[in-house]
């Protein structure tokens, strides 16, 4: 326990792809434990998102049995598929059943967005059109103007090998034709994305809201914790407060 004298975390990642849960561990302050689990999702497809519940379920008995002061069930699209409502209803249930703080991704992004306080902004995804409507929606229900909601194109299970440079000129296209924001989103923590944060605020002079940087922030406030981290975007370089 001395080695997590600032407190336990646990995660629950939505496949079994590296490079986020790494990403994660570095950027977090000393002093903070993370047990992470994962679950499976293969296809990245809605149907598969509502049905992964159980899953997740599962990892987070185990969570709850190695004494996590709060637990993040990790994945947007897996939580987005069930609207605002039907999330907040799962994350309350899930609360009561296991005794633990939760969060999902989506209401991470949204706390997030509304710390720097945007109103609008550009979205960027590595889904298709079908799906990123449910993620438009989401943001729509919660009170965000959403002037796009860009998928790039590519398969889910290569997510990981596309280049940041690649990523950059999407986020960039995409915002520059909806003709700005007061935020840039990046959904989904497969790609590994976060050299190209700072170079996109400095570019577009917005702030990026990028899922790792996000769920750092969130576990500090929620830890009563607020050490600022350099190099991946205003959030974490300033640590708003929660809203």
């Amino acid at each position: 326990m001395f080695s997590s004298w600032r407190g336990i975390i646990g995660v629950v990642h939505p496949t079994l792809r590296p490079g986020s849960n790494e990403e994660l561990i570095r950027m977090l302050p000393e002093g903070i434990g993370v047990l992470a689990l994962h679950v499976n999702i293969k296809r990245g497809t809605p149907d598969e998102f509502k049905e992964i519940k159980v899953a997740y379920e599962k990892e987070l008995e185990l969570l709850k049995e190695a004494g996590c002061d709060v637990i993040h069930p990790s994945g947007a699209p897996p939580f987005m598929v069930h609207g605002r409502k039907g999330e907040a209803k799962i994350i309350k249930d899930w609360e009561k059943r296991y005794g633990i703080p939760m969060f999902t991704s989506g209401q991470n992004h949204v706390n997030a967005l509304k710390a720097i306080g945007a109103k609008s902004i550009v979205g960027a995804t590595y889904f298709p059109e079908k799906t990123n409507a449910i993620f438009a929606q989401y943001f729509k229900d919660a009170g965000f103007n959403v002037k796009a909601m860009a998928g790039i194109d590519v398969p889910f299970n290569k997510v990981q090998e596309l280049s940041g440079e690649v990523v950059y000129a999407h986020i960039k296209k995409a915002f520059l034709a909806a003709k700005g924001a007061d935020a840039i989103y990046m959904l989904g923590s497969g790609w590994r994305t976060l050299h190209i944060i700072e170079m996109l605020e400095q570019d577009l002079q917005v702030p990026v809201i990028h899922p790792v940087p996000a769920r750092v922030w969130e576990f500090q406030k929620r830890m009563h914790i607020n050490e600022k981290i350099e190099g991946f975007g205003s959030l974490v370089a300033t640590m708003p407060k929660m809203v």
